[in-house]
Order: C-alpha cells, then sequence, then structure tokens
C-alpha cells in the first residue's frame, strides 16, 4: 500500500506548473513543426515561426510561453487503496501547490483567477482556487495531470444538445468559424460526446489532455467510428481555410480529439473545447517514493528558427500621423518603435465610465496605440515579463467611443474585430494591428521599458506606457475596414478546395 506523503503531492504540483509554463510538450512541438514546413500562406507561415520561435527561447530561458498563465486544471485518479499521509484535503494542497507555482520568485506567473466573479471580481493573487476533477480507481497509486487553461480558449467552449439523428461533422464544421481566432489557433480541438451536458464538456477537456497522434492514426488508419470522426473532422475543419492566428491557411488544427459515454436514447449532447497555442500539461505518477519527476525535453526536438525583421516597415509610434495609418495595407507587417500604452478589460470599462461622467482621463491618448495585453511580472533585469497579446473583441464594444472621444488612432490585439468595430475603425480612420498569440516571451523583448501610466490597482490590467523597438505587427484591419480575418480564410478555404487534401 503506498503511503502519499502532503508534502510529496504539493511539491509535484508545484513544480508541474512551472514545468508547463515554459516547456510545450514535445508532440505539440513535433506537429506544429510539421504544420510550419508544408504551410503556404505567408501570414500563417510566419506567425507559426513566430510560435516556434517563443517556444525554444521559453524553454531555454524558463519563462512562460504565454503572459497568460492560465486557470489551474487538475485531473486526479486516486487508487482505492492509496494511503494520505496529510493533514490537509486534496483540493487545499492542490492550491497550495498552485500557489507555490504561480508565486515562485524566479519564475513568476501571472494570477488570472478573480474571486466573486459576478461581483468584485477581486484577484486572488496566487491563481487559487484550481479546478480539482478526481476520479477513485483500483489500485494504490495517484495518477496526475496538471493543465493550465488560458481564457482565450476556454471563452471558446461550446455546447449543444444535438438531437439523436443531427450530425456531429455538421455541427462542428457549423461552429468552428463563430469561434474566431481568440482560441489562438493553430492549436487541438477536444470533443466530448454523451453522457449529460456537464459530463459532455468533462469528456472534451479531458480528451486535450492525450498526446498529438493524429498523423500516426493517419497512417495506420482508423480501427473504429470514433477514429474515423477524427479523421473526417481533421481534414474537414483544416478545409476551412482558418489557419494559425485565423489570417487563413493549410492548419487550422493538429488534431482532433474524442471521447464518448453512453447517453439517454433521447439525447446527444456535444462539446467542443479548443486548446490554444500554449498548449500546456503535464502527466505524472505519485507512487509514496517521493515527488514527482520531471524530465526536461530535449531541446533538439525544436526548430532552429530566428525571425527576420526585415521584411517590416519600420513605425515611430511617436510621430505616426493619420495619414501615414491610412497608408498601410491589410497584412502589412510593421515594426513598433516608441511609446505604447496598454489597457484591456477592467482598464476599459474604466475609461468608459469616467468618459460617461464627463471625467478627465488619467492619461491622454491623443493619436496613440493602446495594446491590449495583462503582462506577466518581471523577474531578474526583465523591464517586463512576456507580454503577449489578448483577445482584442473582447474590447469591441468600448471601440467607438474609445476612437471618437480619446483620439485614440489605433489598437493592438489578437484576433479578429467584430463588425460593430471594423465599422467603427473605419469611420475613424483608425486600423487595428495584430500580434501573435502564442507569441508572448518574444514580444517582451521588443518592449525596452515599462512604467504604470494609471490604474495600478488592477495589477496585471493597469494602464502601462511601454517602449517598443521592432515589436512585429501585422495589419489586421485597414482604416478603410478590410479585415484580414474575413479575406485570409475566405482566400485560402477557396484554395484549398482546388488542390489535394493535405493530410501529412
Amino acid at each position: 500500500m503506498a503511503t502519499i506523503r502532503q508534502e510529496d503531492f504539493i511539491q509535484s504540483i508545484a513544480d508541474a506548473f512551472q514545468y508547463i509554463s515554459y516547456y510545450h510538450p514535445a508532440d505539440y512541438i513535433k506537429a506544429l513543426s510539421a504544420a510550419y514546413e508544408r504551410e503556404q500562406s505567408p501570414a500563417a507561415k510566419d506567425a507559426i515561426a513566430q510560435i516556434l520561435i517563443n517556444s525554444r527561447m521559453c524553454a531555454e530561458g524558463h519563462r512562460p510561453i504565454c503572459q497568460d498563465t492560465g486557470i489551474a486544471v487538475v485531473f486526479l485518479k486516486v487508487g482505492m487503496n492509496a494511503r494520505w499521509d496529510a493533514a490537509m484535503s486534496v483540493q487545499e494542497m492542490v492550491d497550495e501547490g498552485v500557489r507555490r507555482a504561480y508565486n515562485n520568485p524566479d519564475n513568476k506567473l501571472r494570477a488570472s483567477v478573480l474571486l466573486d466573479p459576478a461581483g468584485a471580481r477581486t484577484n486572488s493573487k496566487d491563481n487559487t482556487p484550481a479546478v480539482v476533477h478526481t476520479e477513485i480507481v483500483p489500485g494504490d497509486h495517484v495518477e496526475v495531470i496538471c493543465a493550465a487553461k488560458g481564457g482565450g480558449s476556454e471563452n471558446k467552449s461550446k455546447f449543444y444538445a444535438l438531437n439523436p439523428s443531427d450530425s456531429i461533422v455538421d455541427w462542428v464544421l457549423k461552429t468552428v468559424p463563430t469561434m474566431g481566432a481568440g482560441w489562438c489557433p493553430p492549436g487541438i480541438l477536444g470533443i466530448g460526446i454523451g453522457g449529460t451536458p456537464e459530463k459532455a464538456m468533462l469528456l472534451a477537456k479531458e480528451s486535450l489532455m492525450a498526446p498529438v497522434d493524429i498523423h500516426e492514426l493517419i497512417a495506420r488508419g482508423p480501427g473504429n467510428r470514433i477514429e474515423e470522426l477524427r479523421l473526417e473532422l481533421y481534414e474537414k475543419v483544416n478545409a476551412l481555410g482558418i489557419g494559425a492566428q485565423g489570417l487563413g491557411g493549410l492548419t487550422t488544427v493538429l488534431d482532433v480529439k474524442i471521447l464518448d459515454y453512453p447517453t439517454h436514447a433521447a439525447s446527444l449532447p456535444v462539446a467542443m473545447i479548443p486548446n490554444c497555442a500554449a498548449t500546456r500539461h503535464a502527466h505524472f505518477h505519485l507512487d509514496g517514493s517521493g515527488p514527482a519527476r520531471l524530465d526536461p525535453p530535449n531541446l533538439a526536438d525544436w526548430p532552429k528558427l530566428a525571425y527576420d525583421a526585415s521584411k517590416g516597415k519600420r513605425v515611430d509610434l511617436d510621430k505616426v500621423t493619420r495619414e501615414e495609418v491610412a497608408s498601410w495595407q491589410p497584412g502589412d507587417v510593421l515594426l513598433l518603435n516608441g511609446k505604447l500604452l496598454t489597457g484591456r478589460d477592467a482598464a476599459h470599462k474604466r475609461l468608459i465610465d469616467m468618459l460617461n461622467k464627463g471625467e478627465k482621463l488619467p492619461v491622454d491618448f491623443t493619436n496613440r496605440f493602446i495594446y491590449y495585453v495583462g503582462p506577466v511580472d518581471p523577474v531578474r533585469d526583465e523591464v517586463v515579463g512576456p507580454a503577449g497579446p489578448t483577445t482584442a473583441t473582447r474590447m469591441d464594444k468600448f471601440t467607438r467611443q474609445m476612437l471618437e472621444q480619446t483620439g485614440l488612432l489605433g489598437m493592438v490585439g489578437k484576433a479578429e474585430r467584430g463588425p460593430a468595430a471594423i465599422e467603427a475603425i473605419r469611420d475613424n480612420r483608425a486600423v487595428y494591428l495584430m500580434a501573435v498569440g502564442g507569441a508572448a516571451y518574444l514580444v517582451s523583448k521588443a518592449i525596452r521599458a515599462a512604467r504604470v501610466a494609471a490604474f495600478a490597482d488592477l495589477g496585471m490590467e493597469a494602464i502601462y506606457e511601454f517602449e517598443v523597438k521592432d515589436m512585429p505587427v501585422t495589419v489586421a484591419v485597414d482604416s478603410k475596414g478590410t479585415s484580414v480575418h474575413q479575406t485570409g480564410p475566405l482566400e485560402w478555404q477557396a484554395r484549398i478546395g482546388k488542390i489535394p487534401v493535405v493530410k501529412g
């Protein structure tokens, strides 16, 4: 009978969340590297390159892959004969492990969990509590999976109670385009089928914990209906042409995972949850012999790529004019230099409240650009920690008022803008620039100075002023209202329909 000691369990949880903050699973990197090699869309290929470069930098520097270091999710399979030498509950032990991981001074992770979600939304400051799923199984060991799920991908989770005669494939193909690019493709789709609504959602989440193996499945062929469904969805979702970061391209998903469960005769519940470009999970067993040991991956599995900044047009943010912005074309690659303000959900809500009350804003936005970001705290000699973009779509409802009442000239974020935001951009001859989600550490290297400019009490959601040098972005919505997130996928869906299906 194995005895699982409290300290061993806690430290194993802490080590795992640190580990996954800077190490992608090797199977994901192998699949992403293959996607990079076969990609034909220049914009998508550039985005995948940034993700791969960022991943290697994080593995070498032990800093987070993404500024959104995720909500902590833990799957436990506890042997019914295991004995605990612990004074704390399992939830308390998991939370203590998460607390240690996220407050580790050598690699401090961003605290994104808010208490009282429908009220004050107060930051817990240590990313606790974790979301824990426990199953009691035969045996005397404890199997643990730790995953960090970012908000951008979690927000795109979908559920629908289909009729038993409905097509799951049709529902997925109809639903994936509605998810936009905020989940940071290319990633993995997890699908849960059957059970009850909450069981389907749990199956979808749990399916994402399996290794990326679609290419092995393609090579050997399907052995059952679920594997046939995986292959069909992998081919057809990629044929949508959404591509990396929603820019249009050959690869939208690197794998499709499916778990199913018996269901009611009148029911066909189906859930879909994506894993983003920051796919993060670690698996280990505890057998009473001590804390888990997580061996580092072999960096030889990472491609040696370097970002080529020579193709970008340098922009001086301190002198840029509306006339210059009007000359930028959709898809242009820019290198931002100068002072860049930041702000995301909480800051925008506060700014709009102040505008509605006629109050003077603490920051002058005239002819300035704002970056939708919530950075990780810096460590050692960093001026800022990983600082990749957050999903711009969440700021759509604030966009017209910000553009028309503050003099704001442009915005930087990830993913697409909705119709109302695009209309506001066009009407105000403004611009929206896209940075690559999943390249947070790479982006942070372009930030040479950072200071809090307003709302310091909001923590990572405060307004900062960054000084940037050659920060790479793409013109995603130009001053005439043309969006590459609309034109790119349409172009590549048409192209894919005319070329042999890419399967390998």
